[in-house]
């Protein structure tokens, strides 16, 4: 009797439930193009003129640049002063990627050819977004490889084909034949200069071929110093 009044007299214990977090769950799925739209931590958008140096041979590597709006060339100067444009790059493209890879300095030199919008990223913050965001990782990947093999095209135009025909191949990728969206009815203004440098040729040379494709009427011809690609 004394057990059962003992026990009469105990507080019942409750059944624990485990905790859970009532904090409400963030169901806004990553967005890389709203990242690379907005400042952030490690992150800037800068603007720059025509003809501005973005960064120059040399210079410390301590961050990628994302291409919002207008067109950047990269090139490259031997000790003896001679330059080769290795690239020009259009919106929606990366560049300055090195530095992720140890590359302590840069490689080129990145020059704007047109008004730019750029979106700086600082090494650390693309570093944590690449580890956090698959989304962004993606796209970035999709990035390196589209670079990768436009490399091994362009070393094969340089090996196979020949300067007429680089020309020619040269200002179809300018006006964006091939990619996503319509084609560029006016190319940005590219000096026939820079244009020997991007296919291993001279300045006479571009423009002997300019003149032949203009007289020849084919789908490239030449206004002033500005390339009209036409379908």
């Amino acid at each position: 009797m004394k057990t059962e009044k003992k026990r009469r007299g105990q507080t019942p214990q409750s059944t624990k439930v485990p905790a859970t977090n009532t904090a409400p769950a963030n169901d806004v799925p990553f967005d890389p193009n709203t990242f690379l739209a907005k400042v952030g931590e490690g992150r800037s958008i800068v603007d720059y003129r025509k003809n501005q140096v973005v960064f120059s041979q040399g210079d410390k590597a301590d961050a990628v640049f994302y291409l919002r709006k207008g067109k950047v060339k990269l090139a490259v100067i031997s000790n003896e002063g001679k330059e080769a444009v290795v690239a020009i790059l259009g919106e929606r493209e990366f560049f300055g990627e090195g530095c992720l890879v140890a590359q302590p300095l840069r490689m080129a030199t990145a020059t704007t050819l047109t008004s730019c919008a750029l979106v700086r990223l600082e090494k650390s913050a693309m570093v944590r977004v690449l580890r956090t965001e698959p989304a962004f990782s993606e796209r970035f990947i999709a990035h390196l490889l589209a670079r990768n093999i436009r490399i091994e095209e362009d070393l094969v135009d340089q090996l196979f084909n020949s300067a007429e025909k680089r020309l020619a191949r040269m200002l179809l990728l300018l006006a964006n034949f091939g990619k996503e969206g319509k084609p560029e009815v006016v190319i940005a203004k590219i000096s026939q200069d820079t244009l020997a440098k991007m296919i291993g040729t001279t300045r006479s040379r571009v423009s002997f071929f300019m003149n032949k494709f203009r007289k020849l009427g084919s789908f490239i011809t030449t206004t002033g110093w500005r390339s009209t690609a036409r379908s």
